[in-house]
């Protein structure tokens, strides 16, 4: 059973796959990144604040390359707020002006207000270089994964340990 452990070159070569596996994932991200435009092109909905268009735990895929259209009223964007480090999905409510220095603000479709008390201190409205993408499509519940292992760290490390145990008894 463990028998991978006893030869050196068995268990560099299980080494080196899982490198790669983990090289081919994050190769995977920063190409996506390139091709969207967005630092962040997949994101997990952490609050219903934006129910019934999107539901907990709901994976937005984001697209910023709104080459020759502005971002219009009615539209679903992700922001970060300056100096957190959370996304936050939310609609356009209102926008004005035009280009990138149009003042935009936001509101979630759930929420009774608008998204002025979550912006920084000082902060009214959003600016183009605030939004981090546009949400183009959606796969309903698949990020459930990532808010059961944010929220319960001790599955993380079962994870880990079930990956790392995984790699070690793999046969070839």
């Amino acid at each position: 059973m463990l028998s991978g452990l006893a030869n050196p070159r068995q268990a560099a070569v299980q080494l080196m796959n899982f490198g790669l596996i983990l090289s081919t994932a994050f190769m995977m991200w920063k190409g996506l990144s390139v091709i969207t435009d967005s630092p962040s092109p997949i994101v997990v909905v952490l609050s219903g604040s934006m129910e019934p268009a999107f539901q907990r735990g709901d994976l937005l895929f984001l697209w910023n390359r709104n080459v020759l259209a502005e971002t219009s009223v009615g539209e679903v964007v992700v922001y970060n707020v300056r100096g957190k480090d959370i996304p936050i999905v939310h609609r356009i409510v209102r926008k004005f002006g035009k280009g990138p220095e149009a003042k935009l603000l936001t509101k979630g479709d759930n929420n009774v207000s608008d998204d002025t008390e979550l912006y920084a201190s000082g902060q009214d409205y959003l600016v183009r270089k605030d939004i981090i993408g546009s949400v183009f499509a959606y796969i309903p519940f698949v990020g459930y994964v990532t808010i059961l292992l944010s929220e319960h760290p001790w599955l993380k490390t079962v994870m880990l340990g079930l990956m790392g145990l995984v790699v070690v008894l793999q046969r070839e």
